[in-house]
């Protein structure tokens, strides 16, 4: 079994920065992609920023410039820096990730439970 458990989230102030975790665990052989999407309240979920196993990211047009993704692959973590925050950033935001969990089979796609950012002043 394997669980995504994000943490770092809360309340910022406009302008105001945070830096979210996910930690993957379980029976875990290869982690390939892992992101962050968001979902606020009455929208659907979007992708926010990705990473490859190879290091490669790709952002959402809304912050490129002002988020950062990174990944510790020993610790098998993913990183949201953000920066510069918007009040239309206040969102559940969810840690995502293919996971490879035999060697045999096809990696399967992971959810975290969410962790809640509010930029409000």
């Amino acid at each position: 079994q394997v669980q995504l458990v994000e943490s770092g989230g809360g309340l910022v102030q406009p302008g105001g920065s945070l830096r979210l975790s996910c930690v993957a665990s379980g029976s875990i052989v290869r982690i390939n992609s892992m992101g962050w999407y968001r979902q606020a309240p009455g929208k659907q979920r979007e992708l926010v920023a990705a990473t490859t196993s190879g290091a490669m990211t790709n952002y959402a047009d809304s912050v490129k410039g002002r988020f950062t993704i990174s990944r510790d692959n020993a610790k098998n973590t993913v990183f949201l820096r953000m920066n510069t925050l918007k009040p239309e950033g206040t969102a559940v935001y969810y840690c995502n990730a293919d996971i490879r969990t035999h060697w045999y089979m096809n990696p399967t796609n992971y959810w975290g439970q969410g962790t809640q950012v509010t930029v409000s002043p």
